[in-house]
């Protein structure tokens, strides 16, 4: 069993391995929260409400810096020489996908930090009393909101897309050099953003007490989901058109027995359909429930964390 486990992690033709995975994961959860809490936190203030009072917006304020953050740690980390990561920020290839990722992470966490300063402005003022330059940074920022708001739907779009556009740019593997691969992780990331952002308001901020911010969630969830599976299904559909390559491919990463669990029990089964099928056949009573909600968002995510594993892995086992 180690054997055969061992054969499918540790092969000729592997580039990335599993921390790339992790921050392709951590880094689509942080854009997705971050795109999930921008459209409550509109609806909430069409109705006059404070979105700071918001059990999903402050877990967003939570899961997205974080999450994208300790990606980032991870991928230093994962380098031969992580004391030099600031080199391939200065002096990396302009031409690489994962230059440009870098950066624009880069940004996006500093924009990100700037929005919360302006949602959070109440508490951040506690601060100001001490720091006084902090002050004219939270006057300029509240100013800013709605321009900082813009700019983080387009940088969270962006994160979410170029999580697979790092392993489409992999030319020589015809599974991964698939346009559709961008938006795929970006509706992955939407879906697993909105479960890690409702599992956190669920656990930390009693989101159970405001019914209709789970309710907000799980109308986005559904149309998510199936999305995410046609494109997974339109992914395959067009490999198997793509050649005699794209269709070894194909073939290599449904029919591997490790894999295949992977793709058809934690992918499919536990991460879209189970979670799916839950929400639509059980009563509201129940899907509102604490444990229920838990218990679907770590479904959710381990279905997104087990379809990044499985991308990179099986589409880095047949070369072109």
């Amino acid at each position: 069993m180690d054997t055969a486990v061992n054969a499918v992690l540790h092969f000729d033709n592997l580039i990335w391995h599993w921390p790339i995975a992790i921050y392709l994961f951590l880094a689509g959860v942080s854009a997705g929260a971050v795109l999930i809490s921008i459209l409550f936190k509109r609806r909430a203030t069409s109705l006059g409400n404070d979105p700071a009072h918001s059990s999903i917006v402050r877990a967003m304020a939570l899961i997205a810096p974080v999450s994208v953050i300790l990606g980032l740690a991870i991928l230093v980390v994962d380098l031969s020489k992580p004391l030099e990561f600031w080199k391939m920020m200065i002096y990396g290839n302009p031409s690489s996908v994962m230059f440009w990722g870098v950066w624009g992470l880069s940004v996006y966490i500093g924009v990100l930090m700037l929005y919360l300063m302006a949602i959070f402005h109440e508490p951040m003022e506690v601060f100001a009393h001490f720091i006084s330059p902090l002050t004219h940074l939270i006057n300029l920022v509240r100013r800013w909101d709605k321009y900082l708001e813009t700019a983080m739907v387009v940088l969270a779009i962006g994160i979410g897309a170029y999580t697979g556009l790092l392993l489409s740019a992999l030319k020589a593997y015809p599974l991964l050099n698939n346009p559709l691969l961008p938006v795929l992780f970006l509706v992955s990331g939407l879906s697993s953003g909105a479960a890690a952002t409702l599992l956190f308001a669920v656990l930390c901020f009693d989101g159970t007490n405001q019914p209709e911010e789970i309710k907000f969630i799980h109308k986005i969830e559904k149309p998510v989901l199936a999305m995410e599976l046609a494109l997974l299904a339109l992914f395959f559909v067009g490999l198997s058109f793509g050649g005699a390559g794209s269709m070894k491919a194909l073939t290599t990463a449904l029919n591997n027995d490790f894999w295949s669990v992977i793709f058809w029990g934690f992918v499919i089964g536990g991460g879209i359909a189970l979670p799916w099928l839950l929400q639509w056949l059980l009563p509201e009573s129940l899907t509102h429930h604490r444990y229920f909600v838990s218990f679907c968002c770590i479904l959710s995510l381990s279905g997104v964390f087990a379809l990044r594993h499985f991308m990179l892995y099986t589409g880095q086992m047949v070369p072109a």
